[in-house]
């Protein structure tokens, strides 16, 4: 006698194309936060390299440049991951018939989520940063409560 695994029937039933579409909004939302991170790097460049930045620059001191570089380091770090891993829950959610055998993906999607929710939650990256995220996350939510996987926290 064949028992189905009890994640399988506890599923709703949601077709694959609106699970990709849920996966698809977190790959972007993962991009657009990327890019603004890129973005903002290039524009601290540019200031840097101003009369005006190479002023201010000159007056930090080597500590809080440190300090700073880790920061930067540590969110770069963790949206990297994150990136790893929606890379990872697209290629084998397209190969697989029965989208629920990707629960474990969405786990690491969710997981490497909160590093960043951390790395935000300590440090000041300003509104910008905290709208992409608040979306992004959002996304990660909405396709986490479809694989009754535990959505991050706020």
């Amino acid at each position: 006698m064949a028992v189905a695994a009890p994640w399988l029937s506890a599923q709703p039933a949601i077709p694959k194309p609106r699970v990709a579409d849920l996966i698809g909004k977190v790959e972007n939302g993962v991009d657009d936060f990327r890019k603004y991170l890129e973005k903002r790097g290039e524009n601290a460049q540019t200031a840097a390299n101003t009369p005006a930045g190479k002023r201010r620059t000159q007056s930090a001191t080597p500590a809080r440049k440190a300090n700073a570089e880790g920061r930067k380091d540590e969110l770069d770090d963790a949206l990297g991951d994150l990136n790893r891993s929606t890379n990872r829950l697209r290629r084998k959610f397209d190969g697989t018939d029965a989208w629920i055998e990707t629960k474990t993906e969405v786990q690491r999607v969710v997981d490497d989520g909160r590093k960043i929710n951390q790395v935000l939650t300590r440090g000041s990256y300003g509104t910008e940063a905290t709208r992409l995220w608040a979306a992004l996350r959002t996304r990660i939510n909405d396709l986490a409560r479809v694989y009754a996987v535990t959505p991050l926290g706020v």
